[in-house]
C-alpha cells in the first residue's frame, strides 16, 4: 500500500495526542499508509488487570483506535468517522513490552467502513483479532486536514 506523506503522518500523531484516551493510555503511531495504520503502546502497570496481564479493554482501544486512523485514510472526501461495531477475539494474555496493533481497511462504502486488526504482543506473537464496522458522515479526512493543517 502507498505510503503517506510524513505531514500526515504528523498530523495523525498530533490529532491522536488531543484525544484523551488513546493519549492517556500512551499509544503511538508508527507508520501509516493508504488503508493502513500500525500503532504501539509500552505496557505499564496502570494497563494491567488483577492477574497482571493487559487489560482487555485496553486491547481492543489500541484496535479500534488503529483501525480509525487505518480508516481515516481512505473514507471519501469530506467524511468523519465513529465506531459502530467492534468485535474482538483475545487469542493470548499480554504480560508485557511493546505491543502493536496493525489496523487495515476491508471495505470502505459511502456511509460504513469496514476494517480490521491484528494486536501483536512484544514476542511477535498475534495476541487479539478485531473486526469493526465505522459509520462515516460529513468531515475532513485525514489528508485533507495534513494539508490545510499549519503545523
Amino acid at each position: 500500500m502507498p505510503k503517506l506523506s510524513s505531514k500526515s503522518l504528523k498530523f495523525a500523531r498530533d490529532r491522536l495526542k488531543q484525544s484523551r484516551v488513546p493519549a492517556l493510555l500512551g499509544f503511538h503511531v508508527e507508520k501509516l499508509a493508504r488503508g493502513r495504520a500500525t500503532l504501539s503502546m509500552e505496557v505499564k502497570d496502570l494497563h494491567k488487570q488483577v492477574h497482571d496481564v493487559v487489560h482487555g479493554g485496553v486491547i481492543a482501544a489500541l484496535a479500534d483506535t488503529a483501525a480509525a486512523i487505518a480508516v481515516y485514510t481512505v473514507v471519501p472526501v469530506g467524511a468523519e468517522i465513529a465506531t459502530v461495531e467492534l468485535k474482538i477475539n483475545y487469542l493470548s494474555a499480554v504480560p508485557g513490552g511493546k505491543i502493536k496493533a496493525i489496523g487495515e481497511v476491508l471495505r470502505a462504502g459511502r456511509n460504513f467502513v469496514i476494517a480490521e486488526c491484528e494486536v501483536i504482543d512484544a514476542k511477535g506473537k498475534l495476541a487479539a483479532k478485531a473486526l469493526m464496522t465505522f459509520g462515516a458522515v460529513a468531515g475532513t479526512t485525514l489528508e485533507q486536514a495534513a494539508s490545510s493543517s499549519k503545523n
